[in-house]
């Protein structure tokens, strides 16, 4: 990976040991939802394992550095400057129900503020990366090495947005299907695929071009900030219109030139 600094491939390699217990225990899914219990407690342990191999292979790499994890919380490390945010899968629901679109998303912060990311697409064999001033990239499952650039769109009416929505009991649903009514209304499309990295991600490579959703985990969306906005992508609070979303996890991102006209809308 000519494009990897050292940093991004220790935190690839451990996203690599992570999806190894995911692909193997997505084969035993589908044997699940058949039987009574259902998969719910067998997809909690392979969630909880692929954390435990990510958090092992990054310890191991950057023994002091502090981590943020989706299910352990947080463990503080001696070097108080990094902190890894781990979500161990993301797609969990996809996951559950036998649908092949999850990702691992492996982000670091510098300093406190976010440095690099990786969102690895465990099925596709397909791993996104970026790091501050250093470029994004996708590495395919054909070893191919290329730099990512959102394409420079102006017509919405050509334009495919990606959002996640209001869980069941989850407040803002009102909100939502206003937001969603306006957005689909002059666009091309509208997508929800369950998981929030793998949006980000993909709007980085050009197949989205904007993402709205509000009441993330900062888990959710670490590692896809950096890519986006090394893509060339603008990342937004989509209350506040200021560019720190990690702050609020409420974001919209998009390209430079849609951004003034998707504020607008969802405004």
């Amino acid at each position: 990976m000519a494009n990897a600094s050292p940093l991004v491939e220790v935190m690839m390699a451990a996203a690599r040991k992570g999806a190894r217990t995911l692909s193997r225990d997505f084969g035993e899914v589908e044997n699940l939802q058949v039987s009574r219990k259902g998969p719910a407690d067998f997809v909690t342990a392979a969630d909880k394992m692929s954390e435990e191999k990510i958090f092992e292979s990054l310890r191991h790499d950057r023994p002091g550095y502090g981590y943020l994890m989706e299910e352990r919380g947080e463990v503080g490390g001696s070097d108080k400057t990094h902190c890894f945010i781990i979500d161990p899968l993301d797609g969990t629901t996809n996951f559950m129900r036998g649908n092949p679109h999850f990702a691992i998303s492996i982000g670091v912060e510098r300093d406190g503020k976010l440095h690099a990311g990786v969102i690895y697409d465990v099925l596709r064999d397909e791993m996104f990366y970026g790091e501050t001033g250093k470029g994004a990239f996708l590495l395919d499952s054909r070893g191919v090495d290329k730099r990512l650039r959102m394409p420079p769109r102006t017509d919405l009416g050509l334009c495919t947005i990606a959002t996640g929505m209001p869980w069941h009991g989850k407040r803002g649903h009102a909100k939502f299907v206003t937001e969603l009514h306006k957005v689909m209304a002059v666009t091309a499309g509208v997508r929800r695929n369950g998981s929030a990295a793998l949006d980000l991600a993909w709007l980085a490579a050009g197949r989205f071009d904007g993402y709205w959703e509000r009441g993330l985990n900062i888990w959710d969306i670490a590692a896809g900030l950096v890519i986006v906005r090394e893509a060339n992508g603008t990342t937004l609070d989509l209350d506040t219109g200021e560019n720190n979303p990690e702050a609020s996890c409420n974001l919209l991102c998009t390209s430079n030139d849609l951004m003034p006209r998707l504020q607008k809308l969802l405004g």
